[in-house]
C-alpha cells in the first residue's frame, strides 16, 4: 500500500524536519567531540607544565613523550613535540583566568592556537576569545580580524555615539565600531556611492559578518514617505540584541555636520511609521569614507537622536602603527594612574 502524500508538497518539503533533526544532532556531536578534545589538551598541557615547573622533566623528555605516543598510538594525531608544547602554553595562558577558561572549550583547537599565539596581552586574548565565541567566527574570519587589528582599534578608537544613544542604549557601544573594514569589496580609490552601495549588496554576507552576528538585513533603498514626499534610506537592518531597527546612510566623502540632520529625519520617520510597538527606537549610523573626530564630537553633542558616526576603510590598516598607538594608550593610562 502506498503512503498518502501531502497535497502541494515535494518529498524534500515533507522530510525537512527530519533532516533538520539529523543536522542538529551532527552539530551537537561535533561540539561534544571538540569539547572533549580541548579538555584533553588542557589536561595534557597541565601535566607537562607541572613536570617542567618542578624540574622533573626537561624539554628532551617532551620529545621522548611525542616519540613514544607516535610508536604506541600509530593512529593518534596532534601529539607532536611542537603541539605538546602548545598544549602547555595553552594551559599556562588560561589556567588562572576563571572567566575565560570555560570559553576556550567552546572554540576549536585551531581557533585557540590563533588567539594565544597572536595575542600580546591577556586582555587581548580575552577580547578575541569572547568575540570568537559570540560571533561564531570561522578560522578564516578570526585571522582576518587579527590582521584588521580589531582589538587595537576597539581600545584606541571607541565608537563615536551621541549622548542620547549612550544614555538609552549603553550596550550599543559594544555593538558598533568606530571603523568598519570593507577591503573585501575591492573598491578603487575613486569609487562613488553607487559603487559602494552595490558592492555591499553583492557581498552582503561579508558585510553582515563585519557588522556582527545579531544584525539582520531588512532592505536597500528603503522607501519612506513623509508629507506626500518620497525618500529612500540607503540600508536598513534589524539588531536582535538591541531589538531595534538600524539605519545606515552611506557617504563616500568626509563627514559633514549637515549629514546628521538627514539621518535624524530618517530615524523619526522609522520610529513613527515602521517601528513595532515592542521594539526600541531606531538607531542611525552614518558610514563615511573619513571623519574629523573633533567635528564629529561637536555634531553629536547636541544631537537628540540615537546616532553614531563611523568610517569605512577599503584597505586593512597598518597594524604596527595601531599597536604603537595602543602602547602609547596604555603608557598614558599608567602615567595618569601614578599621578592620581
Amino acid at each position: 500500500m502506498t503512503a498518502p502524500s501531502v497535497p502541494g508538497s515535494t518529498t524534500e518539503d515533507r522530510f525537512n524536519e527530519v533532516l533538520a533533526l539529523i543536522q542538529s544532532a551532527k552539530q551537537q556531536a561535533m561540539q561534544a567531540v571538540n569539547t572533549q578534545l580541548i579538555e584533553l589538551y588542557w589536561q595534557v598541557g597541565a601535566y607537562i607544565s607541572r613536570k617542567l615547573e618542578k624540574a622533573e622533566w626537561g624539554d628532551s623528555v617532551v620529545s621522548q613523550l611525542a616519540e613514544h605516543l607516535a610508536q604506541t598510538q600509530p593512529g593518534l594525531r596532534g601529539f607532536t613535540r611542537s603541539n605538546l608544547f602548545r598544549m602547555r602554553q595553552f594551559y599556562e595562558a588560561y589556567h588562572a583566568e576563571e572567566k575565560v577558561a570555560p570559553l576556550v572549550r567552546q572554540l576549536s583547537w585551531s581557533h585557540n592556537l590563533i588567539i594565544f599565539s597572536q595575542s600580546k596581552r591577556p586582555e587581548e586574548r580575552e577580547f578575541y576569545v569572547r568575540l570568537a565565541v559570540q560571533e561564531k567566527w570561522s578560522k578564516r574570519e578570526l585571522e582576518r580580524q587579527f590582521k584588521a587589528a580589531l582589538f587595537e582599534r576597539s581600545v584606541t578608537q571607541p565608537a563615536k555615539a551621541s549622548a542620547v544613544l549612550r544614555h538609552t542604549h549603553p550596550e550599543a557601544l559594544n555593538v558598533f565600531r568606530d571603523a568598519y573594514m570593507l577591503e573585501f569589496l575591492d573598491l578603487p580609490s575613486d569609487h562613488g556611492e553607487t559603487d559602494l552601495h552595490k558592492g555591499l549588496l553583492a557581498r552582503l554576507k561579508d558585510f553582515l559578518i563585519e557588522l556582527g552576528r545579531d544584525f539582520c538585513f531588512v532592505g536597500s533603498e528603503r522607501p519612506l514617505q513623509v508629507g506626500g514626499r518620497d525618500f529612500a534610506l540607503d540600508l536598513l537592518f534589524f539588531h536582535r540584541g538591541l531589538n531595534c531597527l538600524v539605519a545606515i546612510e552611506l557617504k563616500v566623502g568626509r563627514f559633514e555636520p549637515e549629514y546628521l540632520g538627514k539621518l535624524n529625519f530618517y530615524l523619526e520617520a522609522l520610529d513613527r511609521d515602521e517601528r513595532k510597538p515592542h521594539e526600541n527606537p531606531a538607531i542611525g549610523v552614518l558610514l563615511c569614507a573619513s571623519k574629523d573626530d573633533e567635528v564629529v564630537e561637536y555634531a553629536l553633542n547636541r544631537s537628540l537622536s540615537p546616532a553614531l558616526i563611523a568610517e569605512y576603510q577599503v584597505q586593512l590598516p597598518d597594524k604596527q602603527l595601531l599597536q604603537a598607538k595602543l602602547h602609547e594608550f596604555y603608557a598614558l593610562n599608567v602615567a595618569q594612574g601614578e599621578e592620581y
